[in-house]
């Protein structure tokens, strides 16, 4: 008795093991473990953003100028719990990319693919650049394609169950992915060309799209009355950020871009799901779908100035459909030998890892690069050395903090006292909140985005440290200025080497009068 009761067990767990379950598990640990080892090598670095949501999560506030409050209240939570260590801070962005991952082989799977349809498009969310770049930092990215792969299969479930609870959870991730990033309005206007534009429709007839789409509105509400309450700063956010740093990007770079943010290797398994969604008759059934792709590639497409990575959490359900393509195509006797081929086609992507995830040593990276013909990039319209702006900007933050502190400890006790730190830029005064703890500096100031809403100083100092900008644009405003030092680094970002650090003093003006002329919001 004791034998058939101890073996029960051992029939379950091997049953378990054997499952579709399983591998997504597999699949989604691997994606996991990929992060972590990465993370614990050193990752090259703090990234310049990660710095400035570090800082935003010590404002806690119902939203900020250049994102809605979710990111950054997680990022508050796992500080309390995990602290500050770049592998804490990476920890969640992990979390949320293996998730993600296990979600693609689902939506696999629920759109009627077996193990090796799911087995692909897991593959296919492992190797994905842009799914490797947005989990490799702390950011709203990693968190913005879990959140677009949940609604997904969820979708897919209303669509081959018709389950209305699913509209239930559907209007709660919705709302959860409008608290993390406005983006996911692209993906609720398919979803509204999906209910008036096919057979869908008749959902319409029921209350359960509209209790999904008011309980997303009622979640995404706060951020809706933040930007009223703050002269609408996110939308302020968008039209510089269009209109300067990305202003250089046309629809055909972010066409052509789809190639390699997605990973070269992947490229026949996503338009294998294209294929399936819109043209194979095994598709018919998901038709529907192929708009929750389809609608927001136009809307980037229209809008002119988007990023090819802005499209990137849409692919999650091309992955799996072109999973359930290509296995349907392999499914007879004659090919199945094939089936290992494709797989581990696909999964040789992963030699494109590096380019998006800081596993090699830098000068490992840039001869990694320059042989597969990868040379450095940035969507900005800046300058650059031997590192794309992605890596480069994980570099000199640290030294920026000490050259700052050697500067400060010149300083008499009496002006120690009466200092403030003034920089343009949000990586610089990021920089100076994080490591300048350790070096025993003041908290800096800043017109760049949120930090402007942080400021200005209470009084008008008496000495002011200023990183970065010309002396004869630092004269207007105070009577003496004096250049005492140049910080420098490393494979950082060419306009954050030899950044000159000032003191000045004497204000001409009051702070409260200069403040406003500092605001700028990109």
């Amino acid at each position: 008795m004791n034998d058939t009761a101890s073996e029960t067990p051992r029939r379950g767990i091997r049953a378990l093991l054997t499952t579709s379950t399983a591998l997504l598990i597999t699949l989604a640990l691997l994606k996991f473990v990929l992060h972590m080892v990465t993370n614990m090598s050193g990752g090259y670095g703090y990234f310049r953003d990660e710095l400035y949501y570090l800082a935003c999560s010590e404002h806690l506030a119902f939203g900020y100028v250049d994102q809605p409050p979710l990111s950054i209240i997680l990022l508050a939570i796992n500080r309390l719990i995990l602290g500050d260590s770049l592998v804490a801070l990476r920890f969640l962005p992990a979390v949320a990319g293996a998730i993600t991952v296990y979600l693609s082989g689902a939506i696999a799977r629920d759109l009627g693919g077996g193990r090796f349809a799911q087995l692909l498009a897991g593959i296919g969310s492992i190797v994905s650049i842009v799914f490797l770049a947005a989990d490799t930092f702390y950011s709203m990215n990693a968190f913005e394609a879990l959140f677009w792969a949940a609604s997904f299969l969820l979708l897919v479930r209303i669509s081959t169950t018709g389950d209305h609870r699913c509209w239930i959870w559907l209007g709660v991730v919705l709302g959860l992915g409008l608290l993390n990033k406005i983006s996911v309005l692209w993906l609720g206007a398919g979803i509204g060309a999906m209910l008036l534009l096919t057979n869908q429709r008749r959902w319409l007839k029921t209350r359960w799209p509209w209790i999904a789409a008011g309980i997303a509105f009622v979640m995404f509400l706060p951020y809706i009355l933040w930007n009223v309450t703050h002269d609408m700063a996110h939308l302020e956010f968008m039209r510089n950020a269009s209109g300067d740093k990305y202003s250089g990007l046309t629809p055909l770079t972010f066409l052509t871009g789809q190639l390699l943010v997605q990973n070269p290797f992947t490229l026949p398994l996503w338009i294998c799901g294209l294929y399936f969604l819109f043209v194979h008759r095994k598709g018919k059934p998901f038709r529907a779908l192929g708009l929750l792709y389809l609608v927001p590639l136009l809307i980037l497409l229209v809008n002119w100035r988007s990023k090819p990575e802005y499209l990137g959490s849409a692919y999650a359900l091309l992955f799996a459909g072109g999973g359930v393509m290509i296995e349907q195509w392999l499914s007879g006797a004659r090919v199945r030998w094939l089936r290992p081929v494709a797989a581990t086609l696909l999964a040789a992507g992963i030699i494109f890892a590096p380019v998006m995830l800081p596993i090699l040593p830098v000068e490992t990276y840039i001869r990694y690069a320059d042989a597969l013909g990868i040379k450095p990039m940035t969507p900005e319209r800046k300058q650059l050395a031997d590192l794309p702006q992605f890596y480069a900007d994980m570099f000199g933050w640290e030294e920026l903090a000490k050259t700052v502190a050697e500067v400060y400890n010149q300083l008499s006790p009496a002006d120690q006292a009466r200092t403030i730190i003034f920089t343009t830029n949000y990586g610089r005064a990021g920089a100076i909140d994080f490591f300048g703890r350790k070096y025993g500096l003041p908290p800096a100031y800043s017109g760049h985005n949120n930090y402007y809403l942080w400021g200005p100083p209470k009084e008008t100092p008496a000495v002011i440290i200023l990183i970065g900008g010309r002396v004869e644009d630092h004269r207007q405003s105070l009577e003496e200025v004096e250049q005492v030092a140049t910080k420098t680094c490393q494979h950082c970002m060419p306009y954050e080497n030899n950044v000159p650090i000032f003191v000045g003093r004497g204000c001409k003006r009051s702070v409260a009068e200069i403040w406003p002329s500092t605001k700028h919001y990109d």
